[in-house]
């Protein structure tokens, strides 16, 4: 057994947390020159996918796989600094929007241009099909239906 081997190498939740924990870094030094964290820029990409409407905040957090108090957290700097507003749902005024102002529209597009050479260095050394695959993978492992048969799932005797 190597000092790299570990708990990691027979647990798919160490694994890719661990994954995570590098692949984070890396982005995060390549997305750095915009002052943003690649979880900062992941959130405002999200954000501007809705469009100038926003989107409420509940869908986000879903889409993001957070509860809302976790979202609330993340979004406090961003608000703060003036990349995102939260405004009031137009037919329901207790539901608050999130939507990028045109600062966090500009900063948006910054790290985007930063995020493209992150995503083309791990294409070029993980493979562009297999990043793809994986990234598919990865969208199954987060979505609301694995989570439904992961939790009706029962052990097998002996496992």
């Amino acid at each position: 057994m190597s000092e790299t081997d570990g708990v990691w190498q027979h647990c798919a939740n160490s694994a890719i947390r661990r994954a995570a924990r590098q692949l984070g870094q890396l982005y995060d030094d390549v997305i750095a020159p915009s002052g943003l964290k690649g979880t900062q820029f992941s959130l405002l990409s999200q954000i501007a996918f809705y469009g100038t409407n926003g989107t409420p905040l509940k869908p986000l957090a879903e889409a993001l796989v957070m509860d809302l108090s976790a979202l609330g957290h993340t979004l406090k700097p961003l608000t703060r600094d003036g990349l995102v507003e939260l405004i009031p749902d137009d037919t329901d005024r207790r539901v608050r929007r999130a939507r990028l102002t045109a600062l966090g529209v500009r900063k948006q597009e910054e790290a985007l241009a930063l995020w493209r050479e992150a995503q083309g260095r791990f294409d070029t050394v993980f493979g562009a099909e297999r990043s793809a695959e994986m990234r598919s993978l990865l969208g199954f492992i987060s979505s609301p239906d694995f989570a439904k048969a992961f939790r009706a799932t029962k052990p097998k005797p002996g496992a």
